[in-house]
């Protein structure tokens, strides 16, 4: 009787034949989308997530399913994160310390470290159609839709990761899709991260610092993870309270400057995002943005980057009273001025001369980052364009990062160099910066002589 009853026992719960992970996330996504859809498509509230994961956690044991390898606990997550979330991929879009996420192929995935250090994932999709499925769910929390007809799609997943796409017919059929995720570090960089980095001089960020606080506009140049946002971020974040602030950003954010004190808002800061539309009634773009922000009185206007026409308004901005802080796509100081002409007459087919003389007027300071290949981020210029009394202009170099060794050991990029101060800003610098309230003192300190800084 006992022996039978055990048998029986082990009969009813004797799990089925294990299965293989996508054959069981098949049956299971099977079941939940045709009960639960909604759920899943509204799947970032907390309380949500755990209605999904029980009703998962009721199909697996209903079913009495087991996958080798894994405790019953951990083939729930996994279905789940296959399901709700992005696959293997979740744990380092929301992780800490990763800046960028590059997607070669459904096989082939590169990590981007805050430190610099790049590593390839053991880890990858099943296929090119799960990479895609799993891209897809990525794009949908931005309302953006990646197929046949849309095979290029630039989204965001939330306030600071931004996402570009590429699949088929764009990439080959066996690579499925291509995707840049880029993570912008919420964990806003000190002065003295910058210096023990390497990035740049104390020298370099007081006289930055100064110049923003006393009404100088600064255009920050450099290619694509150069540290632009990062460097705009922290030269934001040192203006006083008082001073009101107006930023544009295209699409997500990216700067957090609203900083409190025992619960109260104690700096007056206005953050704004484009809106795209295919009603073009209905698209806010930054120039819409910049306009409007004029009518909001603000000290400082910041400009998350020029890109198209805006950067006629924001050029308008700063000769007219209002201090801008922008970042540009540039390869070096010098080309900026060209760059934002070219930007320029995307809105108003003016003279060449014209606007060089326009924009040279409203940024006076541009500050050059580049990513070495050694994954480093420096400041390596800092320039002063001085406007001579005949009107031509004076490109002056301030502060230089120059390069002594360059060499690759053992794979490695070994990288030294030394920021140094080339020459002083000039005359007609130092008297606007008195005029825009600027002591005698501060003045001395931040154009004082300053010593190389090897880094």
């Amino acid at each position: 009787m006992n022996e039978t009853m055990t048998d029986s026992r082990s009969l009813f719960f004797s799990p089925e034949e294990e299965k293989d992970f996508q054959t069981v996330l098949k049956d299971v996504q099977e079941y939940i989308s045709s009960k639960y859809s909604t759920l899943i498509l509204d799947g970032d509230n907390d309380e949500v997530k755990q209605h999904i994961k029980r009703y998962i956690s009721k199909y697996v044991m209903d079913y009495r399913i087991q996958v080798r390898g894994m405790s019953e606990g951990e083939l729930i997550d996994a279905i789940y994160t296959e399901m709700a979330e992005f696959s293997f991929l979740t744990k380092y879009i929301f992780g800490t310390g990763i800046e960028e996420i590059n997607i070669n192929s459904w096989r082939d995935i590169e990590v981007q470290y805050s430190n610099g250090n790049c590593e390839k994932l053991k880890e990858h999709f099943e296929s090119p159609e799960h990479a895609i499925n799993v891209v897809r769910r990525m794009l949908h929390v931005s309302g953006m839709v990646l197929d046949n007809a849309s095979p290029a799609v630039l989204g965001h997943l939330s306030k600071n990761i931004r996402i570009a796409v590429l699949k088929t017919p764009l990439v080959d059929e066996d690579v499925g899709v291509a995707a840049s995720i880029r993570i912008v570090n919420p964990q806003s960089l000190t002065k003295e991260d910058f210096i023990k980095g390497g990035t740049a001089t104390g020298e370099e960020l007081d006289f930055l610092s100064e110049c923003l606080r006393y009404g100088i506009s600064i255009c920050v140049a450099g290619a694509t993870s150069s540290g632009k946002t990062t460097i705009t971020g922290w030269l934001l974040g040192t203006i006083p309270d008082s001073k009101r602030i107006f930023t544009i950003e295209n699409g997500s954010r990216e700067l957090d400057l609203v900083r409190e004190h025992e619960g109260t808002v104690c700096n007056s800061v206005v953050h704004t995002l484009t809106r795209a539309s295919e009603n073009e009634k209905q698209n806010i773009d930054q120039d819409s943005l910049l306009d409007m922000a004029l009518r909001f009185n603000p000290e400082i206007i910041c400009v998350g980057e020029m890109r198209s026409y805006e950067a006629y308004t924001a050029q308008e901005a700063a000769r007219t009273g209002h201090t801008v802080l922008t970042t540009i796509h540039s390869n070096s100081c010098e080309s900026t001025y060209r760059r934002m002409c070219t930007l320029c007459k995307r809105k108003y087919d003016i003279k060449d001369e014209t606007l060089m003389s326009l924009v040279t007027e409203a940024f006076p300071i541009i500050v050059f980052t580049k990513q070495l290949e050694n994954k480093k981020r420096k400041v390596m210029e800092i320039m002063e364009c001085e406007i001579l009394p005949d009107g031509s202009t004076n490109f002056r170099t301030l502060f230089h990062y120059h390069i002594t060794e360059n060499r690759i050991e053992n794979g490695r990029f070994i990288i030294s160099g030394d920021h140094e101060k080339v020459n002083s800003v000039s005359e007609s610098l130092k008297r606007r910066l008195l005029e825009n309230g600027m002591s005698k003192e501060t003045l001395a300190r931040i154009t004082g002589k300053g010593d190389k800084k090897k880094c």
